[in-house]
């Protein structure tokens, strides 16, 4: 048996806009078989994610992901831990054991860049990133990928050192990066809004959006977890990665459709319809929503790439 590749992701330098494409391509062939499993630490917001897919006759796999949202405050490491086991289509051997935060990082950046590239308006100058914890710079790294007319970038995070910390750490020519205290007047300003915690509250407030603003919805992977409010839905063009995930298990959703605001049946697409032909954006005044929920499919369409990357066949 061929020798199974160690994967060390955070070692692996991969091009965004390569990365979205090859999702963008995965889409087009078809999901396949996704399922999700979550455990809860009780009393905590701790979590373990189990991600399983399965595209037949091509690859199959699992991540696990420790989800710990308090690490960061308390100086102990990222936020999101994982290992993800990738098997061949053909006869179930194993290709890969890949690890590295920045595996999930890419993964989560890439399906919202997707996203933003099939329903943000191509002209967007202004981006606003609500959030400034281990995620935000390769979300804003990916976005900006997708929406090279993108040249002012404003953070806001509710511990503004953090979001002042990121906006110097992130020197790109040409383009304004700047911490802001205020999350509204960001928002107001902003074509793209990019909501990246771990909120039980919104932090996003549907009255700030502006005329033809993209909204990205990154944090939120559970009932009681909620980046944007019923405000923010229901002025909306609601899209998803995926309905499943995004519309039964993300708080945006339920609790949205519990009071009435929005209906599961307004989801107009998620994102394998869009990749293969249903219309995004309709005008350039029109509000777009973006749920970026995850998904087993996901994980198992970056593995290939990532492994394909290793391997010397990209």
């Amino acid at each position: 048996m061929a020798a199974i590749l160690a994967i060390d992701a955070d070692a692996l330098p991969v091009d965004p806009l390569w990365l979205v494409e090859r999702l963008r391509d995965g889409h087009r062939r078809g999901i396949g078989e996704v399922e999700r499993l979550l455990l809860e630490e009780p009393g905590t917001a701790n979590g373990l994610l189990t991600w399983t897919a399965w595209q037949p006759g091509k690859a199959l796999g699992a991540k696990l992901a420790a989800v710990f949202p308090g690490n960061e405050a308390r100086g102990a490491g990222p936020t999101v831990r994982s290992v993800v086991v990738l098997f061949d289509g053909q006869d179930g051997r194993p290709l890969a054991v890949i690890t590295g935060e920045s595996f999930t990082r890419a993964k989560t950046a890439a399906d919202s860049a997707l996203g933003a590239d099939l329903l943000a308006r191509p002209d967007a100058a202004t981006l606003a990133v609500l959030g400034a914890g281990a995620q935000a710079e390769t979300q804003i790294r990916y976005l900006l990928a997708v929406r090279s007319s993108i040249r002012r970038v404003a953070i806001w995070n509710r511990t503004a050192e953090k979001a002042r910390a990121l906006a110097a750490a992130l020197a790109l020519p040409g383009i304004e990066i700047a911490a802001v205290a205020e999350a509204e007047a960001a928002v107001r300003a902003a074509d793209i809004v990019s909501c990246v915690t771990a909120s039980r509250d919104p932090v996003l407030r549907g009255a700030w959006l502006k005329p033809g603003a993209h909204v990205d919805l990154v944090g939120s992977f559970t009932p009681e977890m909620r980046e944007a409010d019923g405000e923010a839905m229901r002025r909306a063009r609601l899209f998803v990665d995926t309905r499943r995930f995004a519309v039964g298990h993300c708080g945006e959703f339920t609790q949205a459709i519990a009071a009435g605001a929005i209906a599961a049946q307004d989801v107009v697409a998620e994102l394998a319809e869009l990749c293969t032909g249903t219309p995004g954006r309709r005008s350039a005044g029109e509000i777009t929503l973006f749920k970026n929920a995850g998904g087993g499919h996901l994980d198992l369409m970056v593995a290939r790439a990532v492994y394909d990357l290793a391997a010397g066949q990209a």
